[in-house]
């Protein structure tokens, strides 16, 4: 590991700053959507429940997400956006709420682009037992995998999800060889998805870099065969425990693309092989 990312911290990355808030009344932040977190224009869905899980902890009186559920309306661009939260509910262990995330219109309007109920606890507080059949996925190891380095020479849309977004810069992401076919005109058509994946500043992953790495793999649909923007209809996260430093390795599958949408299934392993997160979501298929 370099000095540079031994050094960034939680609190200290262009995550967090990438996801300050600035608070502008009761349940009410201002928040700047980074063009760092975008890819094919668009604002990644992560990135933004990310976001939104920030001005949720914010609001809750437990720390941390255990349920968020999110409807993506329109969507998002780079620019100033307004995040308000409501409390639902509050008990001793859990406690729910809502958020909505807009953005404005040339004409001063406001346009919702993102609608989120999530339910917080505090993960440190869980008991520890685990019974589990969940294994996590058989990766090569980091080193074997292909990454950003290895999109030079690739085509256009392979270059752009492997190193020229701007997403890209901002992640480490290494994918397993076995689910990477497509990035050489090759895909399986099985619709899988699997890499490892950290900040490329070398932050440390916590329950809100989970919300980002639940849809921060290139799109299950470049292993059907498809090309192009697989925008998210909702998404659904379950965050199971603060995971361990180091790299995730994310996992992600497709069962079903029928009238132009599918879903994907994702689980996030840690360093301590323990799945720290699970999500399905509904994506609108690219019609490449």
């Amino acid at each position: 590991m370099s000095e540079a990312r031994a050094e960034t911290t939680i609190g200290n990355s262009e995550f967090d700053r990438d996801t300050a808030l600035v608070p502008r009344g009761p349940g009410v932040h201002d928040a700047e959507l980074s063009a760092g977190w975008t890819i094919f224009g668009a604002v990644n869905g992560g990135y933004l429940l990310a976001l939104a899980g920030r001005a949720l902890a914010e609001a809750l009186p437990h720390p941390d997400p255990f349920t968020v559920t999110a409807h993506y309306l329109t969507a998002s661009r780079p620019g100033p956006a307004r995040i308000r939260t409501d409390v639902v509910r509050t008990g001793r262990t859990m406690s729910t709420g809502q958020a909505s995330l807009v953005q404005f219109a040339e004409d001063g309007s406001e346009v919702e682009r993102l609608r989120v109920i999530a339910g917080y606890g505090d993960l440190g507080a869980l008991p520890g037992d685990v019974r589990t059949s969940a294994k996590p996925p058989s990766m090569p190891p980091y080193e074997e995998c292909l990454g950003t380095r290895d999109a030079s020479g690739a085509s256009d849309e392979v270059a752009a999800m492997l190193g020229t977004t701007e997403i890209a810069g901002r992640l480490d992401v290494r994918l397993d060889p076995e689910t990477s076919g497509w990035a050489l005109g090759k895909p399986s058509g099985r619709g899988g998805m699997r890499g490892w994946l950290g900040l490329a500043d070398g932050r440390a992953p916590d329950p809100l870099a989970l919300l980002l790495a639940v849809d921060a793999l290139p799109p299950t649909a470049f292993d059907l065969g498809l090309s192009g923007w697989v925008p998210t209809i909702e998404l659904t996260a379950h965050i199971r425990a603060r995971p361990a430093p180091g790299p995730l390795r994310v996992a992600i599958t497709t069962r079903n693309l029928a009238g132009g949408f599918l879903e994907e299934d994702a689980e996030v392993w840690d360093s301590a092989d323990r799945l720290v997160a699970q999500s399905r979501q509904l994506a609108r298929a690219p019609r490449g």
